[in-house]
């Protein structure tokens, strides 16, 4: 990611950091992911969910991460945007019991597969739960890579894929969520006021598939996870209005 678009999108996401739990739409589409993640992804259709470690890509204050570790064994969000992770720390210290969390997020721009700070929370999870071998695990890879609402801020989405591909144990999946190109409207899925920094108006449905299956992903699977009605603002002489927008959800497999 560019420093400018990445300074650009934690400007923006650290300011809004504070009140994103409280919008109903955030909630709503991730939910909607949730179902769709649980739909799709064989650990959990088969019930072998709570044997797997997530890595979530974008995590922001936690919204998508809460939600889905109650069916995970464990799960470490990263985020370039230090407001969204201490949103995120803050939930987990306001648990009952923050201290047993199967859930961890750190503040880095993730590249490499190897990161310290990813591996570190990775291991300190383990240690948590009582492993005794986790240092023996070194160095830590995910059974499951989930992102919601990221790769639309993403420059290289080959680049994001080879470290998704990097952090994975053999037969790990990826299962990413993003609103689809699906023509001009997309555009108005951002007000005009949060443009910059946003790379592209969805996903390519087509090209994203490519771009899995060149990664070396099997069994790839872009597929229409559910749609999001919104409110969109007047513009260029149309009027304010509801749209509705299909969300994708991109499958693979590391064999």
């Amino acid at each position: 990611m560019s420093g400018r678009t990445q300074n650009v999108n934690n400007t923006r996401f650290n300011a809004e950091a504070a009140a994103w739990d409280s919008n109903p739409g955030h909630i709503r589409s991730s939910e909607n992911a949730l179902k769709s993640i649980l739909h799709h992804v064989p650990d959990f259709t088969e019930g072998k969910g709570k044997d797997i470690d997530v890595l979530e890509i974008g995590c922001g204050t936690g919204l998508l991460s809460f939600m889905l570790a109650p069916h995970v064994r464990s799960l470490v969000g990263v985020d370039t945007a230090e407001g969204m992770i201490s949103a995120f720390n803050a939930k987990i210290g306001a648990l009952p019991n923050p201290e047993t969390a199967n859930l961890a997020a750190v503040n880095v721009l993730l590249e490499d597969a190897d990161d310290v700070h990813v591996q570190g929370a990775a291991a300190a999870l383990a240690t948590r739960r009582g492993d005794s071998r986790a240092s023996e695990h070194a160095p830590h890879r995910f059974d499951l890579v989930v992102s919601h609402l990221t790769l639309h801020h993403i420059p290289s989405l080959p680049a994001i894929l080879e470290t998704m591909f990097q952090s994975l144990k053999p037969g790990g999946w990826i299962a990413l969520t993003d609103f689809e190109d699906f023509g001009s409207d997309a555009l108005f899925f951002h007000p005009k006021s949060k443009r910059e920094g946003v790379e592209r108006h969805g996903i390519k449905r087509d090209e994203i598939e490519m771009m899995i299956k060149g990664t070396g992903f099997e069994n790839v699977k872009v597929a229409t996870a559910f749609t999001f009605s919104k409110d969109v603002d007047a513009e260029d002489r149309l009027p304010e209005r509801n749209l509705d927008f299909p969300f994708l959800i991109c499958l693979g497999q590391k064999a």
